[in-house]
């Protein structure tokens, strides 16, 4: 298959280890992934020029952090706030800015401590603000994200058929993954029955098909061609980008579509393939119900599908066609401040680069997708899309 032009290179991917991240603050953790993610591309904070970030990012935004680095040399800042698919979209502008010659070297920050600050549990309540132009429609109904997303669940299982029990094949892949990751926040392997025996949160939904709530973050490093070429590093090229805000359309819409059926549409036109040509997926999984959805709507399976598609490991490394969060997504391994769009990116380097776990390294992977879904389902959300290619 002919090489695709780049639209810029992902040379720095970091996660941080910590889960629960008790003794560390929002900006030591925000300065441990920047330089995790600088020493992983070879180089030093004296060469960024540009840096990402979202309101994650404690005082003043990049402000604050760009003095708690010391970044000298920025000369272009980027604060997109769509929730947990900011940090995806952030690459998409960073290589945007790249183009436009207002940056060389960007870097993308998550830092987050929701299970430190106690909300490790019951953490899923929405925050509602009464400025906000839903607040008075929505409030006095008591809308959660648990119940919006099991209303989508069992909207989806009306529509389509779709069971507990192929939403539960989802969780076991994460499960199966999550093993060989010794970071992750729960490696232990669950089968559908578990799933299925794990107390009802928000019907359909369990416990088991709802993300972990951990600390920790990451951080990338985008770049122009000349100089990912003269890094010691595999070459990342990012080829295909889409973005998409995703709401109520005043009221004439349907809560089982995500904004991933635009925004994976104009990612591949731009990288010039099909759903066919992936070997590997990030999707973002705050709950089962999520990555079903993504599957239908990036177009590999048909709306409806999704139950079937993702039934009988179909999503396991080494089993399945489509192998999906080697790491162990959200739902095991790590949902950093509850934000888990750079987390996507990040495995989908590693599968890229081939330096995923031996025991979830996908074959000849040499095309990769990563996609998140910030905000809500159900409600209003904002879909990314990356689509990433070995150089």
């Amino acid at each position: 298959m002919p090489s695709r032009p780049a639209l810029a290179y992902i040379v720095g991917a970091y996660e941080h280890p910590t889960r629960d991240a008790a003794d560390r603050s929002l900006a030591q953790i925000q300065a441990e992934v920047a330089l995790g993610a600088l020493a992983d591309a070879g180089l030093s904070k004296d060469d960024v020029d540009g840096f990402f970030c979202g309101p994650d990012a404690p005082g003043t935004g990049p402000l604050s952090i760009a003095d708690y680095l010391n970044l000298n040399k920025l000369r272009h800042v980027d604060t997109t706030n769509t929730s947990g698919s900011s940090y995806v979209i952030h690459v998409a502008h960073a290589a945007q800015a790249i183009a436009a010659g207002k940056c060389d070297v960007a870097l993308i920050t998550l830092a987050g401590r929701p299970r430190a600050e106690g909300r490790g549990k019951g953490g899923l309540v929405r925050r509602d603000d009464p400025n906000q132009p839903d607040f008075q429609w929505e409030q006095p109904f008591g809308i959660q994200i648990l119940n919006v997303y099991g209303m989508t669940a069992m909207r989806h299982m009306h529509l389509y058929g779709t069971t507990s029990e192929q939403l539960a094949w989802i969780k076991v892949a994460a499960s199966q993954h999550a093993q060989h990751n010794p970071h992750a926040f729960s490696r232990d392997v669950v089968t559908v029955e578990d799933v299925l025996a794990s107390p009802v949160v928000c019907d359909p939904l369990r416990r088991l098909d709802c993300c972990v709530v951990t600390d920790g973050g990451g951080a990338l490093i985008v770049t122009r061609e000349e100089i990912a070429r003269s890094l010691k590093r595999p070459l990342v090229k990012v080829i295909g980008t889409g973005e998409r805000p995703q709401h109520q359309q005043g009221g004439y819409f349907e809560i089982t579509q995500s904004g991933a059926a635009w925004s994976g549409r104009t990612a591949f036109e731009q990288a010039g393939l099909v759903p066919a040509d992936i070997k590997y997926v990030s999707l973002y999984d705050s709950f089962t119900i999520t990555v079903l959805m993504q599957l239908e709507d990036l177009g590999f399976c048909a709306k409806g599908e999704g139950g079937r598609f993702v039934a009988d490991g179909n999503l396991i490394s080494g089993v399945g066609k489509l192998p999906f969060n080697t790491d162990g997504g959200g739902l095991s391994n790590n949902h950093p401040g509850n934000r888990g769009g750079m987390t996507k990116v990040i495995e989908a380097v590693r599968q890229v680069r081939g330096e995923a776990h031996p025991a979830v390294q996908v074959k000849n992977c040499d095309l990769a997708l990563a996609n998140g879904i910030g905000g809500q389902l159900g409600v209003r959300h904002a879909s990314a899309t990356l689509i990433l290619e070995r150089g």
